[in-house]
């Protein structure tokens, strides 16, 4: 099963339903499922692009390394079918991302990976029409497993406001090193309340303007600097697979936060009203295999 796409001409709008522009920037791999010999096109990245896309965007695009093997093809060819602009990636000759996980009881349970493949060994920098490309999406997407760190202060400077998900696994080094450049900071974690206000005071005190963690069935605690809001987990009768559950939330937020900005929303109301979008659609996206479906059999 796959999320389904409500457009034409290969993706593109008839209407959005949100005035929002995204990129992704960095990481796409292949998640193989060992247990079921399928794969299935992911990455914190391309995950984010596939449900704005889904969601209902102005404008999704990815921008990142390809390998030249024949998932880098599978995935490709997902993005196209799905109408992700990709006008600025590049195929590189050498092995993509790949990554191997199960499912326990419908929870993810990752094994081996290639470490970003050819991604992993080439480094991006960034260049001026690279920076003006970037200036036309409302934020740039991207993350502590894409290898764009040395690139984030540029596009800080540059004006490009990022969203950055530190993932559950980042060192407070890291936070220090890394967050003063970011707008939107999002993570996972595994506390208490207490433990988690703490942790989101400490990210907000290094820069971002919003500090955002999901701790899977208990919800999500945001913090703007002035107030916490609290979001509850949407309950579904069946989890078949929580691979994307985090990256289906952090993009249905985002990506209705920054409309109901654009629109004159006050900043409370718009957080409030992205964070009951955001968890509805993360517990769709558990009913699914993979991050967004479009799985294929694989052989070993």
């Amino acid at each position: 099963m796959s999320l389904s796409i409500d457009k034409t001409d290969r993706g593109r709008e008839i209407m959005a339903k949100y005035n929002t522009k995204v990129l992704g920037f960095g990481d796409n791999v292949v998640d193989l499922y060992e247990h079921s010999h399928m794969m299935y096109p992911g990455g914190n990245c391309v995950n984010l692009c596939a449900y704005s896309q889904i969601f209902g965007v102005e404008r999704s695009a990815y921008m990142g390394y390809f390998g030249s093997d024949d998932i880098a093809e599978f995935v490709i060819s997902v993005l196209d079918e799905l109408g992700i602009e990709t006008v600025k990636c590049r195929q590189l000759v050498g092995e993509n991302g790949w990554s191997k996980c199960t499912l326990k009881d419908g929870d993810r349970i990752f094994g081996d990976y290639n470490q970003g493949g050819v991604r992993g060994k080439t480094p991006y920098i960034l260049d001026r029409f690279d920076l003006e490309y970037m200036k036309q999406f409302d934020f740039v997407h991207t993350g502590n497993y894409c290898y764009t760190e040395s690139q984030l202060k540029t596009m800080k400077e540059a004006g490009i406001k990022i969203s950055f998900d530190f993932s559950d696994d980042s060192t407070k080094e890291y936070y220090e090193q890394y967050a003063p450049y970011v707008t939107y900071a999002f993570c996972s974690f595994d506390g208490d309340d207490e433990a988690a206000k703490e942790h989101l005071k400490f990210i907000h005190a290094l820069g971002p303007e919003i500090a955002s963690l999901t701790r899977g069935s208990k919800g999500c605690i945001l913090y703007d600097g002035e107030r916490f809001y609290e979001q509850p987990a949407t309950m579904i009768e069946q989890v078949v697979d929580t691979m994307g559950a985090g990256d289906s939330f952090l993009t249905a937020f985002m990506d209705c936060y920054i409309h109901h900005m654009k629109k004159g929303v006050a900043k409370p109301d718009a957080i409030r009203s992205a964070l009951g979008e955001a968890s509805k659609f993360a517990a769709h996206v558990c009913t699914l295999n993979g991050a967004f479906g479009y799985g294929k059999p694989y052989e070993d």
